[in-house]
């Protein structure tokens, strides 16, 4: 499978304050003490664990521990805002997300920091597909269908979410923007309650991670439509994409990592080698694959231009469904 790194040169767009003595101050033999890297989500989900994972792996290139510290609270902000802040040395890192990078700027009024200019992109690490589910009982067998029968019944088909401003909301809101379709959102407070209705026909479809979705689907308590990626799933293989009926439809759960944004270009180097170098080792890639995430090396040039154009893409969607988080 492939993910696309799309846009505009990341160079114009941002600052990295950088000087002289800034890249003098680097020192050569960089890092020479443990490096924090924040994840601003609680311990025991998928970030966490990817997190761990890409943290240990570092570690052993960098010949350095890799400590990582949870800062959960309002959508991820507060740990990305506190990254934001700190010293930009290389020795506080921010495994970041879909929503701290590039999407809650757009859902906060005062998100407390501006992802685009006070973090400075290291690169991007791993995405994870997603899934449209719709319960047994709908009579849609492809997205065609289900987009038909929405429109006979403007509001009626219901789309869980595990939250306002989620991936899964925002997929159910691009699917409406771009398929010109009235759903309505029901909101959770996780992914298992709105699963539990979903299955139980209280729900009329959701999207959902791969990994979550397949026992479900395997055993026929949820019927899988199509993949929200460009390409299909090598773990749903003859499930097509909502793109092969809702022309240019993406979304995936993305995860990178970024640094503070005067953070030394040859410390954003070093990071970013060692990162590429960790996410091409097949073992590591394997790892990530039994989690349903798909590795995602990148150039931090790329990773910049590719949050850049999440950026835009989504301030769109939350701008027309009007969603705002405060």
């Amino acid at each position: 499978m492939k993910h696309r790194l799309r846009g505009l040169a990341w160079g114009a767009m941002l600052v990295l304050g950088l000087s002289a003595a800034g890249e003098t101050a680097a020192s050569s033999d960089y890092p020479d003490k443990p490096i924090r890297m924040v994840v601003p989500f609680p311990p025991g989900g998928i970030t966490d664990q990817l997190a761990r994972d890409i943290g240990h792996a570092l570690a052993n290139r960098l010949h350095q521990p890799v400590v990582v510290e949870n800062r959960p609270g309002a959508g991820g902000n507060i740990g990305a805002a506190a990254v934001a802040r700190a010293p930009a040395d290389g020795y506080t890192l921010l495994f970041g997300t879909f929503g701290t990078l590039a999407v809650n700027k757009s859902l906060y009024d005062k998100p407390g920091y501006d992802a685009l200019k006070d973090l400075a992109p290291v690169g991007a690490v791993a995405y994870l597909p997603n899934v449209l589910l719709v319960q047994p009982g709908v009579p849609a067998r492809n997205v065609a269908e289900l987009i038909a029968l929405a429109r006979k019944s403007p509001g009626r088909l219901t789309y869980g979410s595990f939250g306002n401003g989620s991936s899964a909301h925002l997929a159910g809101e691009l699917l409406a923007h771009m398929a010109g379709i009235d759903i309505t959102h029901v909101p959770y407070k996780g992914s298992a309650a709105a699963m539990t209705d979903l299955v139980g026909g209280r729900l009329t479809m959701m999207f959902d991670s791969i990994p979550t979705a397949l026992p479900m689907v395997r055993d026929g308590r949820a019927r899988a439509l199509a993949v929200t990626t460009e390409s299909r799933s090598d773990q749903l293989p003859d499930v097509p994409t909502v793109a092969a009926t809702v022309r240019g439809y993406e979304l995936t759960a993305w995860f990178g990592i970024a640094a503070p944004a005067a953070t030394p270009k040859s410390v954003i180097d070093r990071l970013n080698t060692e990162l590429v170098a960790a996410l091409k080792d097949p073992a590591f890639r394997q790892r990530l694959s039994k989690q349903g995430a798909v590795a995602f090396p990148s150039t931090s040039a790329q990773f910049g231009d590719y949050i850049r154009n999440q950026y835009e893409k989504w301030d769109k969607v939350i701008k027309t469904a009007n969603i705002r988080l405060d």
